[in-house]
């Protein structure tokens, strides 16, 4: 494997507070120095010949590679969504070098052997890391939990219901306190059903505009305070997948005051969007949990500042076109995000919302913190999963030309301005960008 040299870029690295220029080397698949920027640097014609790769990063960002803790890769079951393949290609061409993929697959994800199935495809793709997320209950029907430590030694890093909240808080419990024996953390699907009720959008002055039933707020909320408090009780790792609500935020903030062993994540689209965009009824807008008012979405964006949200995860959810060109009601929820969560949310650091090190740090080592793993850093050592980012690359979201089969995004058409090109993992650039 060659020696690569990313000469004269600006390294953004949060997790250990590094931002200026530097030269990084890389050999044998791990980051192997990090120095000042040096003219002298540049790897000479014999040591090039000898094996040495160059890369001129002068005027792009290099960051740790971008981690996505919430992405549906579909398969196995729903190949005519998304496969590992389609996803993994969709991720690095996002600028992510780790994904966790969710349980809801078919068969669902509640033991070892489909487990292994993904861990397995990840790793003859050889593009993103792929890890999986395991069940939490058998079947997802909440009543049995499933073989964790299988799970585990499957290659599952967290577990999951997600897309169905797990109702029964004895289950709930008891998921805690076992897998906080093996150091994992629970992923709460976070809604009270007898809220949701069959509600299509956020509850509110557009819902009642346009004749579709609501889902009121408190039904996140509810949810998420009867999580915290079990998480508080066991000592558990619990994580709150995409939070959407203000009353969510300020329970899961008054948890971590109290020192409960909670993380949260946002979405893209929640950080983005209100339910005013359903105003057309387009089913690209329509996901679980909704789009919500303008408050919540201004207090998600203050959530990330004061710490309370820790990472922003995509919730990359791709269908086709027979869940998506139906009826709003009858539409499926979800929307496609790996290949534009960069770019739609740098443009809240162009507003002076955030800065670029708050996004860098909730997209590398704030979910790596969450999930346990030894990634989202460029420390010495560890593996050389690295983003290299055009700051000023303006393009357009086409979904046509996107990689992954999904085409229900409700960017469609948004002009950006950030985008990686270059993603390489484990010292193997896997994506660059072709101008």
């Amino acid at each position: 494997m060659k020696r690569l040299l990313l000469k004269g870029g600006r390294v953004l690295d949060p997790s250990r507070s590094v931002d200026g220029l530097y030269d990084v080397i890389v050999f044998g698949g791990k980051v192997a120095s990090i120095k000042a920027s040096d003219d002298q640097a540049s790897p000479s014609e014999a040591e090039t010949d000898a094996g040495w790769e160059g890369i001129d990063c002068a005027g792009l960002l290099i960051v740790p590679g971008l981690i996505d803790i919430h992405t549906h890769l579909r398969e196995p079951g729903f190949e005519y969504k998304e496969t590992i393949k389609t996803g993994t290609e969709a991720a690095v061409a996002g600028g992510f070098t780790t994904i966790l993929c969710m349980a809801n697959t078919e068969p669902i994800n509640d033991n070892g052997s489909v487990s292994r199935f993904i861990v397995r495809q990840g790793h003859d793709l050889k593009l993103a890391n792929v890890l999986p997320i395991g069940a939490v209950t058998t079947g997802f029907k909440g009543s049995q939990l499933t073989e964790m430590a299988e799970l585990q030694e499957a290659g599952c890093v967290a577990l999951s219901d997600d897309g169905l909240p797990i109702t029964d808080a004895a289950i709930m419990r008891r998921a805690l306190e076992y897998a906080k024996g093996l150091d994992l953390t629970v992923i709460s699907h976070a809604e009270e059903p007898a809220l949701v009720a069959g509600g299509a959008m956020h509850e509110g002055d557009v819902s009642t505009r346009l004749g579709l039933k609501g889902i009121p707020s408190e039904a996140e909320s509810v949810m998420v305070a009867r999580d915290v408090l079990l998480s508080e009780l066991t000592g558990g790792k619990l994580h709150v997948a995409h939070v959407s609500t203000k009353g969510a935020l300020d329970i899961i903030r008054e948890a971590k005051k109290r020192g409960v062993n909670v993380t949260a994540e946002a979405s893209p689209h929640h950080l983005m969007l209100t339910d005013h965009a359903v105003s057309d009824y387009g089913t690209e807008f329509k996901m679980n949990p909704p789009l919500r008012a303008g408050d919540d979405r201004a207090a998600l964006r203050a959530a990330i500042k004061d710490g309370t949200i820790d990472t922003i995860a995509t919730d990359h959810a791709p269908h086709s076109s027979i869940e998506k060109d139906v009826e709003f009601d009858s539409a499926a929820n979800g929307v496609v995000g790996l290949e534009t969560s960069l770019g739609v949310v740098l443009r809240l650091v162009d507003k002076g919302e955030l800065t670029l090190a708050e996004v860098i740090r909730a997209m590398t080592i704030n979910p790596a913190i969450a999930m346990g793993l030894e990634k989202g850093t460029l420390q010495v050592g560890r593996d050389a999963d690295i983003t290299i980012i055009d700051l000023n690359k303006e393009w357009t979201v086409e979904p046509e030309n996107f990689k992954t089969k999904g085409r229900n995004t409700p960017f469609a058409g948004w002009k950006l301005k950030g985008r990686a090109i270059r993603t390489i993992v484990g010292g193997r650039t896997v994506f660059e960008l072709i101008a």
